[in-house]
């Protein structure tokens, strides 16, 4: 065990945070993560306060902020590091919340058809409703009502084809992923390309809806598992994107 450890390699640091090496170097570039320091021989180092920094980066990062954006808050003199951590607390706080009230709902559930009681239809009613609060924290009503009118705009039809396509797609970018491919590679970015043509089918082009779904995602991760897409791949995707 390491003790009051003052600098870390930029490998060290990828492999403690689960941040790889392409996007740490991707930060740096941009100029909106660049280590303190430097090795005599010209590594980079890291230091705790650069650590804090980067922790900043990802909670804003999950609070559905883009990095140009994430750039100009953190430049700003009045910006307030603790109020991103009381944001997200209070979203993770509210998260936990309903999911608890929907495992006891389904809990009763449970031992309601074990025992081969009766169900009423009200009772599913409520754990629909407690499913859908969910939603209902990442979109407005607006933003839900416009994606209900997007899908009529698309017709069946046309959703029938996105969504036979999704698969395909998703299983390209896992291919690129598995075999190593660097996330800003061409074959990477074309995926990259219609990855977001899609997402821009689904939200009309509308960017706070793609972001609520960004936050929905990387706050439920069990529900992007369902398309195949993993935190891993869901990273890798994400930082194609942000070269296009």
């Amino acid at each position: 065990m390491i003790i009051n450890k003052k600098t870390w390699k930029i490998g060290e640091l990828a492999t403690q945070t689960g941040i790889t090496v392409r996007a740490l170097h991707h930060y740096d570039r941009i100029g909106l993560f660049s280590p303190s320091q430097h090795s005599d021989t010209g590594h980079r180092l890291y230091t705790k306060e650069d650590i804090a920094k980067l922790q900043q980066i990802m909670s804003l990062k999950q609070l559905g902020f883009s990095l140009e954006e994430i750039k100009e808050l953190i430049g700003n003199p009045n910006y307030k590091p603790d109020e991103v951590i009381r944001l997200q607390l209070d979203r993770l706080n509210e998260h936990i919340r309903i999911q608890e009230k929907l495992r006891n709902h389904l809990e009763h559930l449970h031992a309601m058809l074990k025992a081969r009681q009766d169900v009423t239809a009200e009772q599913f009613i409520k754990i629909i409703e407690v499913m859908n609060v969910d939603m209902n924290r990442y979109f407005t009503p607006e933003q839900l009502e416009k994606l209900k009118e997007r899908g009529e705009q698309l017709g069946p039809k046309k959703m029938q084809e996105v969504q036979k396509e999704w698969p395909a797609l998703i299983a390209k970018v896992r291919a690129e992923l598995e075999k190593g491919a660097p996330a800003e590679s061409p074959e990477v970015l074309d995926l990259a390309k219609r990855w977001k043509e899609l997402m821009h089918m689904f939200s009309g082009g509308d960017p706070e809806i793609t972001k609520a779904s960004e936050r929905f995602y990387a706050d439920n991760p069990d529900a992007a598992r369902q398309f195949g897409i993993d935190g891993q791949l869901y990273k890798y995707i994400s930082e194609a994107m942000s070269h296009i």
